[in-house]
């Protein structure tokens, strides 16, 4: 019998309900404290808590909470279970307390249910089902993560490049070359294989002021109108088998300070969803030659990326039955240096969305479509 096949015989385990009543009731108390982006701690201090209660030790990286499973060796290749637990701020049409963790009709309602609550409560079980196996062929890591609705710099991106995260390496280079991921973003439980790039842009055209009832100044807003029709109208001639064509979105406009002034300046903001056959610096020359608005990229950091369809993950999905797809969102994916797949349960249509859900079978079957990967994964 090799390493795997005493892996897959000693893991082969029915689940309790009472495991998943767990996972639902973890969720409950994170959706009933609010988490926005910057604002996490207190849900760091519940994850860190719910994994102490099963003797797990805990490491904590401002509102980052990870650990690793108990026989962790830095020679074996090591997998990472990332979500993240910070939420985007509950619209003026909900409908219901988006803090108030109810389940109606087999729905679990709440303010980040589906994304990515759900998601991460299975990661969390699954990584609690596999803890205290000694014969695991390689390691996991479980990582619960902030500020992945803002990009921010305090999420993942702090955690990979930690000394004390890096550690876990070894005495190897710290690049990270033996490691892979799930990311636990809704899928339906399919595997996002890829995912766009996110290039955000803010514009400025400048005008000249003047008085609104003489034919005096240059008027700002006239000379975004146009740069705006020229970025609806373009189309990048790459199109992605995966990832389909750039999109690129103006999603805020500000000018002008009141009705009788000629506006010397008008800002706007374009959204740009980048496939994996550009580089970010080509999209902006080809904006920058076309409009006369001033461009100011806000990041460069959240690139397309993608992972190989005979990577070890994809394999075992494809085994499973699952099928794949290219992601027009993006996640904390775009900021690992090693391959990762997004996976995860729940439905990417519903998140940011009023009175945001999650089916209860929807954990159960996540929590149980995680383990299955994980058992059939060969590194």
């Amino acid at each position: 019998m090799n390493k795997n096949e005493k892996y897959n015989s000693a893991s082969d385990t029915r689940l309790s309900d009472d495991v998943f009543e767990e996972a639902i009731s973890l969720l409950q108390q994170l959706i009933a404290v609010p988490s926005f982006s910057r604002e996490e701690n207190k849900t760091a201090d519940l994850i860190e808590q719910f994994l102490q209660s099963k003797n797990i030790s805990t490491n904590r990286l401002l509102n980052n909470v990870w650990a690793t499973n108990q026989y962790f060796d830095v020679n074996l290749p090591t997998i990472l279970l990332n979500s993240h637990h910070d939420t985007v701020k509950p619209n003026k049409q909900y409908t219901k307390d988006p803090f108030q963790p109810v389940i109606e009709d087999d729905k679990l309602y709440g303010l980040g249910s589906n994304d990515a609550g759900g998601c991460l409560v299975s990661l969390i079980t699954a990584f609690i089902h596999f803890y205290h196996q000694q014969n695991l062929p390689f390691n996991l890591v479980i990582a619960a993560t902030a500020e992945e609705e803002i990009s921010g710099n305090n999420g993942i991106e702090l955690l990979l490049n930690d000394d004390g995260f890096k550690s876990l390496q070894g005495d190897n280079d710290k690049s990270y070359k033996d490691w892979s991921a799930i990311v636990g973003e809704p899928t339906l439980m399919n595997m996002a294989v890829a995912e766009k790039g996110l290039l955000v842009l803010d514009c400025t055209a400048q005008g000249k002021a003047g008085h609104a009832a003489r034919d005096e100044g240059v008027n700002a807003i006239y000379k975004a109108m146009k740069d705006i029709e020229w970025l609806h109208n373009f189309k990048f001639e790459k199109i992605s088998s995966l990832l389909g064509p750039n999109k690129m979105s103006v999603t805020i406009i500000n000018a002008g300070s009141q009705h009788n002034v000629v506006p010397a300046e008008c800002k706007f903001t374009v959204d740009i969803r980048v496939n994996e056959l550009y580089e970010f610096e080509e999209v902006i020359h080809t904006i920058q030659q076309n409009i006369g608005s001033v461009i100011s990229p806000r990041s460069l950091r959240l690139r397309s990326t993608g992972i190989a369809l005979n990577h070890p993950l994809i394999k075992a999905g494809i085994e499973l039955g699952k099928s794949y797809y290219g992601s027009p969102t993006t996640s904390d994916k775009a900021l690992m240096s090693f391959p990762a797949l997004k996976m995860g349960p729940g439905d990417s249509a519903r998140s940011h969305s009023v009175d945001e859900f999650i089916f209860v079978d929807e954990i159960k079957n996540g929590i149980e479509g995680y383990i299955q990967l994980l058992k059939r994964v060969v590194l």
